[in-house]
């Protein structure tokens, strides 16, 4: 719109001006066919499933093939020692874990190489470790995908029980071992269990059972020790324990 000013000149208004300059922006491009296909397809949950499952058959295939146990078990670098090799070792401890490489074995290997107080160190910070890799796999790649296959009664009041009370199941399922480490792990990671009571309740509740591990391995040389005769039955009850309060629980479920 032209407005005339006091000398008689046509001049545009500011808004027409403004409108006269704008220019229109297209819209963001989308993408469309077969691009959008793969994304979808790629980061769908069946296909993060997928990954998770290739992962730790691959990690599982390694374990049996190489054996990493046996180095830290027998071929431990002799030149590695002290804070560095404590460091080393609880990182590939936590590695292990997470590739099914039972938990027992490594923590007597701690207790042999490290003594009972580093070895006990070394060992709960590759399990909480290994629990927090195997956790965030498991929520990142798994969760999506397995949380609507929860249908059946126990696998509904099991989900129910982790969600809902976090820190206190897995605390009981790391005091009384029972349920293998690595299915624990995924379990709660399937469930709505929040990172922070997961791995409060896995350094805890290890504890005990990784000391008593640790002290044996530490005294292994002496097994007529009372030393390592009292780790030996710090190891026994909690599993006995654990044993009764599974079964005592089963019977609890199958009567809702």
């Amino acid at each position: 719109m032209l407005d005339a000013n006091r000398s008689g000149t046509a001049t545009a208004s500011p808004r027409a001006a403004a409108t006269e300059l704008a220019v229109p922006v297209p819209p963001p491009l989308r993408p469309r066919g077969l691009v959008a296909t793969c994304t979808r397809v790629l980061f769908s949950p069946y296909a993060r499933l997928s990954l998770l499952l290739a992962l730790l058959v691959g990690a599982a295939v390694c374990v049996l093939l190489f054996e990493p146990q046996r180095l830290l078990t027998h071929g431990w670098p002799p030149q590695l020692g002290g804070a560095a090799a404590a460091v080393v070792f609880g990182a590939a401890y936590g590695l292990c874990t997470v590739a099914f490489v039972p938990r027992p074995l490594l923590n007597l290997a701690a207790g042999a190489l490290f003594g009972s107080q580093l070895g006990l160190a070394t060992a709960l910070a590759g399990t909480v470790l290994g629990a927090g890799v195997s956790f965030g796999l498991g929520r990142l790649l798994g969760q999506d995908a397995l949380r609507p296959l929860l249908r059946g009664r126990w696998l509904r009041a099991a989900d129910g029980q982790l969600s809902r009370h976090g820190f206190r199941s897995m605390l009981a399922l790391r005091l009384f071992p029972g349920v293998p480490f690595w299915a624990a792990n995924y379990c709660a990671a399937v469930s709505r269990m929040g990172w922070l009571p997961f791995l409060l309740a896995t350094g805890l509740g290890s504890i005990p059972n990784t000391a008593a591990y640790a002290v044996a391995g530490a005294r292994a040389s002496a097994p007529t020790s009372p030393a390592f005769l009292i780790a030996m039955a710090c190891i026994a009850v909690p599993a006995l324990v654990g044993t009764v309060l599974a079964w005592r629980k089963r019977h609890q479920l199958r009567g809702r």
